[in-house]
């Protein structure tokens, strides 16, 4: 390689080398590289990296343009790119590739284990890191394809790693800056019970217990609507929790903060 080489996909897809992104011209290039990183060193078939590209519907020339692709990709990344053809597929070789969804899932990592272990500032600090990273919607300009398969998987583990960062700030005491932000994502993920449920506290601790209570008879409402189905003991508990007054424990003497709402 010219020098070394980082791709980015946990937002448009994109390819650093030597401190310079490289143009990967069109769709299907930009998602050939993603997949093949997504993959981890694994080998992707022919007809899995056509599924990708294409779904159901191939060109007859399939083989030959996803040849073309990889033989694109080695011309704009250099010709010591990891790219290797391996029998009737591709895989490349990640000990030469840094990649943020890699850096992501070893800081989300790291920062539940801090969590379950009770050291917030650390778990806040890695998880807010690994938030970081994040610059849009994973895979934002791969095929739709790419984007079905695997979105939903990134965007689930972005959440998880938002809602443990939450639990950590919560544990420090920082209930009212968190207020805002969580009312964006209740908003928005409005099924979400465990962010609901961190809302409910944060408002509780920020002497806004009437709020919390009717978030919470809003949240049972929607759920017996629209999935007909009662609020799980994340939301229940932490409504009786408010009723008693709890809440208002400090989280480090309390000890509860992590269990309260699953994280790790």
């Amino acid at each position: 390689m010219k020098d070394d080489l980082r791709v980015r996909v946990l937002g448009p897809i994109r390819a650093i080398v030597g401190g310079a992104e490289e143009t990967l011209g069109g769709t299907k290039q930009r998602t050939m590289l993603a997949a093949l990183v997504l993959a981890k060193g694994r080998l992707l078939s022919d007809a899995q990296m056509s599924r990708l590209l294409w779904d159901c519907d191939p060109p007859n020339t399939a083989g030959a343009q996803i040849h073309t692709y990889a033989s694109r990709l080695r011309k704009h990344l250099g010709p010591g790119v990891p790219i290797a053809r391996v029998q009737s597929g591709y895989r490349i070789d990640m000990s030469q590739v840094h990649c943020d969804h890699v850096e992501f899932d070893e800081l989300a990592r790291a920062g539940r284990v801090a969590l379950d272990g009770g050291q917030w500032a650390r778990a806040s600090e890695l998880l807010g890191r690994a938030l970081d990273l994040w610059d849009g919607d994973a895979l934002a300009d791969g095929t739709k394809w790419l984007a079905a398969i695997e979105g939903p998987v990134w965007e689930e583990r972005r959440r998880a790693a938002h809602e443990s960062r939450i639990e950590a700030d919560l544990a420090l005491g920082r209930h009212r800056e968190l207020i805002a932000e969580l009312s964006g994502l209740v908003a928005a993920f409005p099924f979400q019970e465990r962010l609901r449920a961190q809302l409910m506290v944060a408002l509780s601790r920020s002497a806004r217990q009437a709020e919390a209570v009717s978030l919470f008879n809003d949240g049972r409402r929607l759920l017996v609507e629209e999935l007909g189905i009662d609020p799980s003991p994340v939301l229940t508990n932490t409504y009786q929790e408010i009723l008693r007054g709890t809440t208002a424990q400090e989280p480090d003497r309390a000890g509860t903060v992590g269990r309260r709402f699953g994280s790790g």
